[in-house]
C-alpha cells in the first residue's frame, strides 16, 4: 500500500491472478486432450491480465475510489454512490464486486485483497456485505 498524498492510498499490485491463468492455460494446452483452444484462451486472458496488474491502480482518497493508468485518472468512483460492495472468495479472492446507486461493477482482483479490503473497510465499512 503505497500513500500518494495525505489522503489518498494506491493499492500494491499482485500478479497471483494472472501468472495463475497462464499456468493453468499452458497445462491445458499440454494436455492430451481437445482442450487446446481453451487453453490459449486462457493463457491470453493471462496475459491480458498480467498487462492491466501492471499499468493500472486503485487510489483511495477521502471521497472516491480512483481508476488510474500510470499517472492518469481514468474513472472516479464516489463512496455516497455506492450502495454495497464484496470481495469474493476470500481465501482465494479473485473478483471484487461493488454497486453504486445506477450501475454494478466486477473487477478482477489484480491488487493486494488484504490492502484493498482494509481500504474499503476504512472509507465505506457500512456498505460491506
Amino acid at each position: 500500500m503505497t500513500a500518494t498524498s495525505d489522503a489518498a492510498t494506491s493499492l500494491t499490485p499482485s500478479y497471483r491472478l494472472p501468472i495463475g491463468l497462464v499456468l493453468i492455460g499452458l497445462i491445458v494446452i499440454a494436455l492430451p486432450l481437445k482442450t487446446g483452444g481453451m487453453g490459449i484462451i486462457l493463457t491470453i486472458l493471462g496475459f491480458f491480465l498480467l498487462y492491466q496488474s501492471a499499468t493500472i491502480r486503485l487510489v483511495f482518497t477521502d471521497k472516491a475510489l480512483e481508476v488510474r493508468r500510470h499517472s492518469n485518472l481514468l474513472k472516479t468512483f464516489p463512496y455516497a454512490d455506492w450502495q454495497t460492495w464484496t470481495i469474493f472468495w476470500p481465501p482465494v479472492p479473485i473478483l471484487f464486486y461493488f454497486k453504486e446507486i445506477n450501475s454494478i461493477h466486477f473487477l478482477p482482483i489484480l491488487f493486494d485483497a488484504t490492502e484493498l479490503h482494509a481500504c474499503l473497510t476504512a472509507h465505506c465499512f457500512e456498505r460491506s456485505v
